[in-house]
C-alpha cells in the first residue's frame, strides 16, 4: 500500500456543499480529525445555485407560523411518504440552524424592524423562506466555509472517489484519485459522511451542475447500503429554455414568490384552470387576491403559481402539448406586470431578484423588469437517495452516514421549495455529530491491499480500451434516453424500453476509452462518472416501474391516479449477492398520535 498516498482521519466527508460543510463544522467542533473531499473547488459546490431561501418557521412575517404548520406542509407536500420523524426534526430544528448561521455571519434580508425577512414559496402556508435576495445558497456556503476553515479541516479539492472501503461490515475509508495529476489516494477513516448531492446529470435538461452524477448514491449502493424512493425526481417548473446554450438553468421560485405569474401564448394565467382539491381552500381564485398574498396580506390566499412544483410542471407541460406554449416550447413567466402595482417597479425587481435580472440580461438579452421570461420544466432534485436513520443519519452500513440531497426520507414524494437548504443544515449537523461520536468509539478499520489493486485496475481501464467508444457520446445517449423515456410523464412501455437501453449503454461504457494520460484528462473523468450515472438511472427506472400509480413528482400516464395500496410503503433498492439490483417494499411505520393530531388540525 506504500505506492498510494495515504491519509488517515477520524471522519471523512465526501462533498463540500451545504450538508458536507455543516457536517464538517459539527464533527470538528466535537474534537475529531476531519477531512473534506470535493470533486470541484471549495466554494464551488452546487449549493451556491440555491436561490429562493431556506425554509424555517420563525414567524417573522406571519406570527401564525410554527413548527407544526411546517411539519404538516412538508408531509402534505410529500404525499405522506416522508419519514415522519425526519420531518418532525427538520421542522423543529430549522429555526435554530438559521439563527446559528446568522450568528456565524450570514447576512439575511431584513424586515423593517430588523428581523430576518421571510418570503412566500410554493407549498408553504405562510411566508417561511429566510433569504439573501436570490443568492441564499451562495451566502450559506460562504458562511459555512468561513466558519469551518478555522476549525482545522483538511480539504482535498478536485478529487474523485471511486469506491468506499469496508472492514467486514463496517466502513474503513475511501479510495480515489486527484483529478489534476491522476494519482491514487487512500483515505482511511473511522466514519464516512456522504454529502454528494443529486443525479441531475443523468437527464438532458437539468439545473444541476456538472458534479451531479450520482456519485454518493452509487458509492453507497456498491458498499451495501440501501436506497429508497428513487422514483421521485423533481422537475422544477421554471428553467430557462432559450437560447439553447442556457437551457435548463434554474429560474428561482422566488420570482413567483415576489408576484411573478405564468401565462401561455394567449396571455392567459392558465394555473387558475386546475387547482387540486387538497389546496382549494388555500389557493386564490382571483389575480387580485393572489397579489395581496405575495405582499404579505394575512387574509389573502396564495396564487396558484405557488402550488407544489410537480403540479405546476405538469400544467406547463399540458399547455405546451395542447398548442398554447411559447415559441421555443415553454410558457411565459412575467414579473414585469407588477409595474401596475408598485411605483419604481424596475428598481424593486432588481433589489429582490438581482441574480435573475443579471442572468436573463447577460445570457438571453431580456430585461425581466419590462418583458416576460420564457421558461419550461428542468430536472432539479431527487427526493430519493440513501436510506438513513432519522436521528443519526447512519445507513445500514456501520460508520457510513449520508446527508443532504443524496439522503432520502425527509421529502417523501415531493420536496417543497426551500426545504432543501434547511435539510442541509439540520441533517448535515446531525450527520457530523453522530459520525464524530462513532469515530470516538471505534478504531480505524483494516484495508485489503488486493482490493485496492483491483479498484486501481478498474479505474484505469479506459486507458487500455481502444477508441471504440467515446465516453461523452455514451453520456449524451443516456441523457437523451432518460429525458425522453423516464421524464416528467412515464409509461411502463417506455420505461421497459429505457431499461433495455441502459443495459446496452452499460456494455458501451465498459469500452469507453480515454486518450492521452492521467493528467488533466476530462475524458477519463467522464468514463468513471458513467458508471455512477448508469447505476442511478437504472435505480430510477426500476423504482418507477414498481410504483404503478401517480403520486407527487412521479406521474404515470398508464396509472394517472393515486392508488391507496401504494400509500403505505417506500420502495427500497439494494445490491444483491450476485450483483443484481434488488427491489423491495418497506411499510412506513405508524406515526405517533400527537403528530397525527397535528396533521388533522392543519387540514
Amino acid at each position: 500500500m506504500g505506492e498510494y498516498v495515504t491519509h488517515e482521519h477520524d471522519v471523512l466527508i465526501i462533498g463540500a456543499g451545504g450538508a458536507g460543510l455543516r457536517a464538517a463544522v459539527e464533527a470538528s467542533a466535537a474534537g475529531v480529525k476531519v477531512a473534506v473531499i470535493t470533486k470541484s473547488l471549495l466554494g464551488k459546490a452546487h449549493t451556491v445555485m440555491a436561490e429562493g431561501g431556506v425554509a424555517a418557521s420563525m414567524g417573522n412575517v406571519d406570527d401564525r407560523d410554527n413548527w407544526r404548520v411546517h411539519f404538516s406542509d412538508t408531509m402534505r407536500g410529500g404525499q405522506y411518504l416522508n419519514n415522519w420523524r425526519m420531518a418532525e426534526l427538520h421542522a423543529k430544528e430549522a429555526p435554530d440552524r438559521v439563527r446559528e448561521l446568522e450568528a456565524w455571519g450570514a447576512l439575511f434580508d431584513r424586515t423593517k424592524d430588523g428581523r430576518i425577512l421571510q418570503r412566500n414559496f410554493g407549498g408553504h402556508r405562510y411566508p417561511r423562506l429566510a433569504h439573501v435576495g436570490d443568492r441564499t445558497g451562495l451566502e450559506m456556503i460562504r458562511t459555512l466555509q468561513d466558519h469551518g476553515i478555522h476549525l482545522g479541516l483538511d480539504v482535498f479539492m478536485e478529487y474523485t472517489v471511486v469506491a468506499l472501503l469496508k472492514d467486514g461490515d463496517r466502513i474503513a475509508g475511501a479510495f480515489g484519485y486527484d483529478r489534476e495529476r491522476g494519482r491514487f489516494h487512500l483515505f482511511r477513516a473511522k466514519a464516512v459522511v456522504l454529502a454528494t448531492g443529486g443525479i441531475g446529470r443523468a437527464f438532458k435538461i437539468t439545473s444541476n451542475s456538472w458534479e451531479y452524477t450520482g456519485d454518493g448514491h452509487s458509492l453507497a449502493y456498491n458498499a451495501g447500503a440501501t436506497l429508497m424512493d428513487m422514483e421521485f425526481i423533481q422537475f422544477h417548473p421554471t428553467g430557462m429554455i432559450w437560447p439553447p446554450s442556457v437551457r435548463g438553468i434554474l429560474v428561482t421560485e422566488g420570482v413567483r414568490g415576489e408576484g411573478g405569474v405564468l401565462r401561455n401564448k394567449n396571455g392567459e394565467r392558465f394555473m387558475f384552470k386546475d387547482i387540486p382539491p387538497l389546496y382549494a381552500d388555500q389557493t386564490a381564485n382571483s389575480e387580485e387576491e393572489g397579489w395581496r398574498y405575495t405582499q404579505g396580506d394575512k387574509d389573502a390566499r396564495r396564487p396558484p403559481e405557488l402550488l407544489t412544483r410537480d403540479h405546476v410542471a405538469r400544467c406547463i407541460r399540458r399547455e405546451v402539448r395542447e398548442g398554447r406554449g411559447s415559441p421555443h416550447g415553454g410558457v411565459f413567466l412575467d414579473i414585469s406586470w407588477i409595474k401596475e402595482k408598485i411605483p419604481q417597479s424596475a428598481e424593486h425587481i432588481k433589489k429582490k431578484l438581482p441574480s435573475m435580472y443579471h442572468q436573463f440580461k447577460q445570457l438571453a438579452d431580456i430585461d425581466i423588469t419590462s418583458e416576460p421570461m420564457e421558461i419550461g420544466p428542468t430536472t432539479h432534485y431527487t427526493m430519493g437517495g440513501i436510506r438513513v436513520d432519522a436521528d443519526t443519519q447512519m445507513t445500514n452500513v456501520p460508520g457510513l452516514y449520508a446527508a443532504g440531497e443524496c439522503a432520502a426520507g425527509l421529502h417523501g414524494a415531493n420536496r417543497l421549495g426551500g426545504n432543501s437548504l434547511s435539510d442541509l443544515l439540520v441533517f448535515g449537523k446531525r450527520a457530523g455529530e453522530y459520525a464524530a461520536n462513532f469515530a470516538k468509539q471505534n478504531s480505524v478499520g483494516a484495508v485489503n491491499p488486493d482490493e485496492l489493486k483491483s479498484l486501481e485496475k478498474r479505474a484505469l481501464r479506459p486507458f487500455e480500451n481502444d477508441a471504440s467508444e467515446n465516453p461523452y457520446a455514451v453520456q449524451h445517449a443516456l441523457q437523451d434516453m432518460m429525458q425522453e423515456l423516464v421524464g416528467i410523464v412515464r409509461t411502463e412501455q417506455e420505461m421497459v424500453q429505457a431499461l433495455g437501453g441502459i443495459q446496452e449503454l452499460v456494455k458501451r461504457a465498459t469500452l469507453a476509452s480515454a486518450g492521452g494520460n492521467r493528467e488533466y484528462n476530462a475524458g477519463w473523468h467522464t468514463a468513471i462518472d458513467l458508471q455512477n450515472l448508469l447505476t442511478v438511472s437504472e435505480m430510477v427506472t426500476r423504482a418507477a416501474l414498481e410504483r404503478k400509480e401517480s403520486r407527487g413528482a412521479h406521474f404515470r400516464d398508464d396509472f394517472p391516479a393515486k392508488d391507496n395500496q401504494f400509500a403505505t410503503f417506500n420502495i427500497l433498492i439494494k445490491k444483491g449477492v450476485a450483483g443484481e439490483m434488488q427491489i423491495s417494499r418497506e411499510t412506513i411505520p405508524p406515526m405517533r398520535d400527537e403528530l397525527k393530531q397535528i396533521i388533522q388540525e392543519m387540514k
